[in-house]
């Protein structure tokens, strides 16, 4: 019996999850913009750089935590109830957040509440997508994770707007609506394949002796250790970049604010670009000198940062591209390289583990941005610390991401880049 989607043969049907993916994708993506928030909270809360940071630094660090978790109960709960319990619990964040209170109800409501929700459904449309693109895997996962990084192309300049209108409650409110609207829609089309359902012409290939013996457990392997500290490094600049964006701009570069929420926007594109870039030079040249590409960019960023003054405005571009670039990279280097350094058929549990390096990063990251803000008074001395590990980066990548052993019968054989 030919399978149907969308009154379409599923050959062609199975398409349209991607836009499907990527639309919730973007939604989530909106934490991505919240340097737009910042100052017009600051000015509402009376609030220093260190707590304004603090609500998108809670929702990274439990969206961390929570994406590896949900991801194992896809198959027991399905993905549209799991899509769309997700989708409420991160309407309702932003709901609350538009109630009157102070920055420590604020974290915990958009922080908290709406990370929780983030986490639960983030997951689910890329699993969708890989389990009915068994043949385009890598092509269909990227396409849809664009979603994420690509989300304040969209959401930076309405969320501008409607703080200019509204107000940053009001914001924060019409965002929750629409967006447990949209998910919660979204939510009733998703679904995986039948059990034994491929492609036409579709053959996985024959395991290679790498897959049929048993690799060194990943967390017995160094190369573990190099690739998380390597993730949570890569995310500590790009992510603390991400929140400082807009005030920065406004403070050192002495741009508007219109024009700081638009270069948000224009940043988020290479943002998404950086993920399929670096997918494929990482498949083409190994976890290792992606990584070391990553940092490079990092190190020029950040030197390029430290120079930056008042109007200096194509400096800045040019160094919170990269940011958001080597940024994107990451989230294409970390899987990538968990599946080609470990046992690919650990996958998704080793992900899980590796994927805590994000939230680490971003705890870390925002933190001492906002620390430096408030303790120096400016965001340029935060970029002494980024150049610093973007080099013990480059040393750690060189040394440690290495394919771990593969275990055949009691010898262990090497198996090379």
């Amino acid at each position: 019996m030919e399978i149907k989607l969308f009154g379409l043969p599923a050959e062609k049907g199975r398409w349209l999850f991607i836009p499907l993916g990527l639309t919730v994708l973007l939604c989530l993506g909106t934490v991505y913009s919240w340097s737009i928030f910042r100052k017009p909270l600051e000015k509402l809360l009376n609030i220093g750089a260190t707590e304004s940071l603090l609500p998108f630094t809670v929702l990274l660090v439990v969206f961390a935590i929570l994406m590896p978790i949900t991801g194992f109960y896809i198959n027991r709960f399905g993905a549209r109830l799991i899509t769309a319990v997700g989708g409420i619990i991160t309407g309702l964040g932003y709901i609350l957040s538009s109630f009157e209170g102070n920055i420590t109800t604020l974290t915990f409501t958009y922080g908290v509440i709406a990370g929780v929700g983030v986490g639960i459904v983030y997951g689910v449309p890329l699993a969708v997508v890989a389990k009915w693109f068994p043949d385009k895997k890598g092509l269909a996962v990227g396409l849809t994770v664009i979603g994420f990084g690509l989300s304040p192309l969209i959401t930076a300049p309405l969320a501008k707007s409607l703080i200019d209108t509204n107000g940053v409650r009001q914001t924060f409110l019409t965002l929750g609506i629409a967006f447990t609207i949209i998910i919660l829609a979204i939510s009733t089309l998703l679904q995986t394949p039948p059990t034994g359902w491929k492609p036409q012409g579709f053959h996985a290939s024959a395991k290679t002796a790498t897959s049929i013996n048993e690799r060194v457990p990943m967390l017995q392997s160094g190369s573990f250790y190099g690739l998380w500290l390597c993730y949570a490094i890569g995310s500590f600049a790009g992510l603390a970049a991400i929140g400082i964006a807009s005030p920065l701009a406004q403070e050192i570069v002495k741009l508007d604010a219109a024009t700081a929420a638009s270069l948000v926007s224009l940043f988020a594109i290479f943002n998404g670009a950086g993920r399929p870039f670096f997918g494929w030079f990482t498949d083409r040249f190994s976890a290792k000198y992606g990584a070391i590409l990553a940092f490079v960019l990092i190190l020029i960023a950040s030197i390029m940062m430290l120079k930056v003054g008042i109007g200096d405005a194509l400096t800045y571009k040019v160094a919170f591209a990269l940011f958001y670039f080597s940024l994107g990279g990451w989230l294409a280097i970390a899987p990538t390289s968990t599946l080609t350094l470990f046992n690919p058929e650990n996958y998704a549990k080793n992900y899980g583990i590796v994927f805590t390096a994000y939230g680490v990063g971003a705890l870390g990251g925002t933190l001492l941005a906002g620390r430096i803000r408030d303790i120096f008074g400016s965001y340029s001395n935060f970029f002494y610390p980024t150049a610093g590990l973007a080099v013990l980066g480059i040393v750690l990548a060189l040394f440690t991401l290495k394919r771990s052993p593969v275990v055949v019968g009691q010898e262990v054989e090497r198996v090379g880049l």
